[in-house]
């Protein structure tokens, strides 16, 4: 027989707490329940729960205390950790997510809601390990020595994954550095706003593709916006642990100081292209980096809005209509809704050059 999964429950409501409770009790949870957030952190710790429901504001502990306090300790802050809260504002949702919690649920919610958002949580947690990209594994040939080695192991078990939809901020330009992050599976997209108001794209980041790394490094806010392209996940590996490892293994600032070089050899190369290049050669280029990122093979589908080719591309969104519409009528490219099939990279490749 199945063992049944433990979930904590912090709530101060008690009506609240008994209803939810009931519900996932129904479907088969243990269900450990706590009417504030000091009396919850000190459950979460001796019990361990599978997951965690949690109130924002209460006494004794708010929500953001517990998560916080959950996060200090390397046994409890890979519990999946859902917010249970009557406040629906960006910013006390950013809050949240940036701290670390992996949903929220926004009160009044109906049985349904809570059952998928308990249950969504519990399989990403179930399939964690699959979601570990070949770039993580490879992070165990940057340190030398077991030393290196057991704190690399040590970073990579206690980061969470965090799935982000599309068109989710990650941080902000100006916000503080709080870490690097890695993409697991999807595309982020890095940009700055210009004073009329344009958007600038200034990176495109795939699977296995680090962003974020030049303000970790000048230990300065982060100098661009991050925004998912489309359903991510990604994972972040925390400031206060890369800094240590950077101070104490040479290997490590070495292998980010590479990545750093390769994304400034990429700029000063699409710079050199929107000052030299034609409109075509340009259109060119920046298919044939989104296919790098996307696949290899000599058919692709991408799925890119022309707002972003633009912004790639230095253009206006019109230029990339007509652009596209040359290309498809000389079979370089077929366009389906909102995707573009790239036919032919090799004659991509030759108008580029």
């Amino acid at each position: 027989m199945t063992t049944a999964l433990n979930i904590l429950l912090i709530e101060d409501n008690e009506d609240i707490r008994e209803s939810t409770a009931e519900i996932l009790q129904l479907a088969g949870y243990n269900v450990i329940d706590a009417d504030n957030g000091k009396t919850g952190l000190e459950l979460a710790q001796v019990k361990l729960p599978d997951l965690i429901l949690c109130d924002i504001m209460m006494p004794e502990l708010d929500g953001y205390g517990v998560l916080y306090m959950l996060g200090k300790n390397s046994e409890t802050a890979n519990i999946p950790f859902i917010f249970l809260t009557a406040k629906a504002e960006r910013m006390d949702m950013r809050k949240g997510m940036e701290m670390g919690a992996d949903d929220y649920l926004v009160k009044p919610f109906d049985d349904v809601e809570l059952l998928n958002a308990v249950e969504s949580r519990l399989s990403k947690k179930q399939k964690q390990e699959q979601f570990y990209s070949k770039s993580i594994e490879e992070l165990s040939t940057l340190v030398s020595g077991t030393a290196g080695l057991k704190e690399l192991q040590k970073l990579i078990q206690e980061r969470k994954i965090r799935p982000v939809k599309k068109k989710q901020i990650i941080y902000y330009e100006g916000d503080m550095v709080s870490g690097i992050y890695l993409v697991l599976s999807g595309k982020v997209k890095t940009f700055k706003m210009s004073a009329d108001g344009r958007e600038l794209l200034t990176g495109m980041h795939g699977a296995e593709e680090y962003f974020g790394v030049p303000a970790l490094l000048l230990n300065e806010p982060y100098a661009e916006t991050a925004e998912a392209l489309e359903d991510a996940t990604i994972c972040q590996l925390p400031k206060e642990m890369i800094d240590e490892l950077l101070s104490r293994y040479p290997d490590v600032a070495r292998q980010f100081i590479r990545i750093l070089s390769n994304k400034l050899l990429d700029k000063e190369e699409q710079l050199l292209q929107l000052a030299y290049h034609s409109v075509r050669k340009r259109m060119a280029d920046v298919l044939l980096r989104l296919i790098k990122t996307e696949a290899e093979g000599e058919q692709v589908v991408l799925r890119v809005s022309r707002d972003n080719l633009a912004a790639m591309a230095g253009m206006a969104t019109e230029t990339v209509s007509r652009i596209l519409s040359d290309f498809k009528e000389e079979g370089l490219i077929e366009r389906k809704g909102g995707q573009i099939i790239i036919l032919s990279q090799l004659k991509l490749q030759q108008m580029k050059n």
